[in-house]
């Protein structure tokens, strides 16, 4: 079997896999429980090459979390359940419904026009997968997955309360309510209680979403953000402490603290 650039090819190459016998023994053993850790990982894979700005990885990438497209199609499949083309079929009526603007007679608008449109079409589509399901108590909270990681799920929870008017109207609020929550904290360690303190972080966490939704920002990505630049001055210490025969355990936490400045000054 060759290459192609053909995604019929891909899906010959799963339904080889998960073929008795002669599949891939570990393939043959995945259930959609088991594989959907590895979706969510190579979703993380692609927003990584994305901050490297790398775009050979982001092909790579993005192949791999077509894989996992195909991976749960096939099984699905195999259950009768839907096939690869059930998947692209769906999205493209999904897309051509949200877009009456593009593919219809809803054209001249602007942005905000558009984006008011494209969350009545989802509300119509919420209530049409709502007459698939069992009866349940509807709430303005709807439609927000749990498997989400828990930045964004905490940011989508309140973006949705915010558009029923259960929200700040200024980051100044917000702000205070951080400190609110930092307080509890303080209070809950001042008495020991490290599990109640724990759950106030929590709360901590979800009130710095907040502000990051305040401020148009998305809290995984200036998370990321975050997270790459400790990386770098991390690293700095590393090598500064190197040239100087040393390693981080060796070094005192004043030497590390002194360096990361001369770190962060360098930038």
């Amino acid at each position: 079997m060759k290459p192609s650039r053909d995604i019929a090819r891909l899906i010959e190459i799963m339904a080889a896999l998960r073929t008795p016998v002669t599949g891939c023994p570990w393939d043959l053993e995945q259930n959609f429980r088991t594989i959907a850790p590895y979706t969510i990982e190579e979703a993380y894979e692609v927003a990584d090459a994305i901050e490297r700005s790398d775009l050979h990885d982001l092909r790579d990438e993005l192949g791999d979390l077509l894989l996992q497209v195909v991976f749960h199609a096939r099984m699905a499949e195999e259950e009768s359940a839907f096939d690869f083309g059930g998947v692209v079929e769906a999205i493209t009526t999904k897309m051509i419904r949200r877009h009456p603007h593009v593919f219809g007679d809803a054209g001249g608008q602007d942005a905000k026009s558009v984006e008011s449109q494209w969350e009545r079409i989802k509300a119509e589509e919420k209530a049409e997968r709502a007459e698939r399901h069992p009866p349940k108590p509807p709430s303005a909270l709807d439609g927000v997955p749990v498997a989400l990681p828990a930045l964004t799920r905490a940011l989508k929870l309140q973006q949705k309360a915010g558009r029923v008017g259960f929200d700040w109207n200024d980051p100044s609020a917000v702000l205070a309510k951080i400190r609110e929550e930092a307080d509890e904290i303080e209070a809950e360690l001042d008495r020991a209680q490290n599990d109640e303190a724990a759950a106030e972080v929590g709360d901590l966490m979800f009130a710095v979403v907040n502000l990051a939704r305040h401020l148009n920002a998305d809290p995984e990505a200036v998370l990321r953000a975050t997270n790459a630049k400790f990386e770098r001055r991390f690293t700095a210490i590393e090598r500064a402490l190197a040239a100087q025969g040393k390693t981080p355990q060796d070094a005192t936490l004043a030497e590390m603290d002194a360096l990361w400045d001369q770190a962060k000054q360098a930038e």
